[in-house]
């Protein structure tokens, strides 16, 4: 029989069929803060001091970027002990504002967001491979071989090509892991997340404790050259925010597992406040210890601020380091494959994808078709070397996903006022409206510095693009698939 596609969600015993929750709480927790900490901690200190020229600014950006997505978090976490459905955050923006506005967040997740950030993160773990192994490439005549896309960038398929390819084959072990279980993938989630936390912890250590290490005096000089004052601090705040908001990206991923979580009402709220707040004390500390042992200048220069730290403190740090961000990539790429495939997943159960998707494996229990073309495209994308361009204009569309996720607390409270609540944000309606405001705010600055940006590009007469503007156009792409599905109106038959 054919339905509607999406004009009323399927009972949670449709969305989650097939598949069998046995996460428990720890392993949810190391999902979230697997998801979380990846590449970004050890990479985005740099470029952050370069905006703001202060280290007791720079280190306020991280505890503000923290406590705002630590209140996302927690309106968050409200959604998901009411809704303990596979799709987590697809599912949410169905019951909050209807299947159109639900699809365009996963296609958005399909397209690029979710399956770029995989395939960049991958590249991120190889790069450091290169620390200890020596990767074939093609010389430079087939190397620069590239093709232009109108308004996004030029495809290089056959630079760094062994580089791509050790990425490639690290999502396509972690897939065919995820593919014979969730469990087999949540023992590798656990082990990978405490080798990483682990590793920035003795970091940490190593700063303060060694004599070689740092000065207090580094805390509290500002840079000699970087100073912007008036509107201009504000434009160097917002844009270094977005460094410590991308480090910090990824908190809402254990959402879309929901349906193989024990106890989901309790474990998923629990494992959103619990990991965020290891996260928050994690980059708090790990940035102190920065800033401890380099100065803001010198952090501003440095290419990889982790392994600087690293070397001063001890011989053969950098190495030492290489091998962390090794670890922490390779466990975030995990979490990001696990997750991220149950959201195709449910939107092919509400009948908006292809259909195959949303048959779960009847021996492993899995989402296994669409783990695989979460796969295929991810290394398409990785291969393309535009993953990093296409994340960057994505990442305006996560927060206004993020903006308007979090004032879906209020539309279900007004809409479903009897519904039992395990779990209710603290500070109602004050912690939700400022994470809104803050939101709203952080995207206006985008759009400002975007604008700037653009302007100047023209100016040098060079390729120009406004990034928020150009996501947004991205994510309406996938409308017509939507409209094409509707309109189709398969049904998925019980598996």
């Amino acid at each position: 029989m054919s339905t509607d596609a999406g004009k009323q969600p399927p009972p949670r015993s449709t969305t989650n069929l097939g598949l069998i929750p046995t996460l428990g709480l720890f392993t949810t927790t190391m999902v979230v803060v697997g998801g979380v900490i990846g590449s970004g901690i050890f990479k985005k200190a740099a470029v952050m001091a370069t905006h703001v020229g202060s280290p007791e600014i720079l280190l306020g950006i991280w505890f503000l970027a923290g406590i705002i997505t630590l209140f996302g978090a927690l309106t968050n976490a409200e959604v998901a002990s009411i809704i303990p459905e596979t799709g987590g955050q697809y599912v949410y923006f169905d019951r909050m504002f209807g299947p159109f506005f639900a699809y365009l967040y996963g296609w958005a997740v399909f397209a690029v967001i979710q399956t770029g950030s995989i395939a960049a993160v991958a590249y991120v773990f190889a790069e450091y491979a290169t620390k200890f192994v020596s990767l074939p490439e093609f010389q430079h005549s087939i190397a620069a071989i590239s093709f232009h896309v109108p308004f996004i960038a030029d495809l290089t398929p056959f630079a760094d090509i062994g580089t791509k390819g050790l990425a490639a084959l690290l999502v396509i072990v972690l897939t065919a892991i995820n593919y014979l279980g969730v469990r087999f993938g949540g023992v590798v989630q656990n082990v990978f997340t405490v080798a990483k936390v682990a590793a920035m912890a003795l970091l940490v250590l190593g700063a303060f404790l060694l004599p070689t290490g740092g000065s207090v005096a580094n805390l509290t000089t500002s840079s000699a050259v970087i100073h912007p004052t008036g509107l201009a601090l504000f434009a160097a705040m917002a844009a270094a925010l977005q460094g410590a908001f991308w480090a910090y990206d990824g908190w809402n991923t254990v959402t879309y597992i929901a349906g193989e979580v024990k106890k989901p009402q309790r474990n998923l709220p629990l494992s959103l406040i619990v990991g965020m707040l290891m996260v928050m004390v994690i980059y708090m500390l790990i940035n102190l210890a920065y800033s401890y042992v380099l100065p803001i200048d010198a952090m501003a220069s440095s290419k990889l601020v982790a392994a600087d730290v690293a070397e001063k403190c001890f011989s053969g740090g950098g190495r030492w380091i290489a091998a962390a961000v090794m670890i922490s990539t390779f466990g975030t790429t995990n979490s990001m494959i696990l997750a991220s495939a149950r959201v195709y997943f449910s939107m092919a159960r509400r009948n908006v994808f292809p259909r195959f998707l949303g048959i779960v494996h009847p021996r492993f229990h899995t989402p296994a078709a669409s783990l695989i073309v979460q796969a295929v495209w991810s290394v398409l994308l990785l291969f393309s070397g535009t993953f990093d361009t296409l994340t960057d204009m994505l990442i305006f569309v996560s927060w206004v996903f993020y903006a308007v996720g979090a004032y879906g607390v209020f539309v279900l409270r007004r809409k479903q006022p009897d519904t039992p609540r395990p779990y209710k944000v603290p500070g109602y309606p004050v912690v939700p409206w400022i994470f809104i405001a803050f939101a709203t705010i952080y995207l206006g600055f985008t759009v400002y510095n975007d604008v700037l940006g653009y302007q100047a590009a023209i100016a040098a007469g060079k390729p120009a693009r406004m990034d928020s503007v150009f996501g947004t156009l991205l994510v309406l792409v996938g409308a017509p698939i939507y409209l094409f599905y509707r309109k189709k109106g398969q049904t998925i038959p019980p598996v």
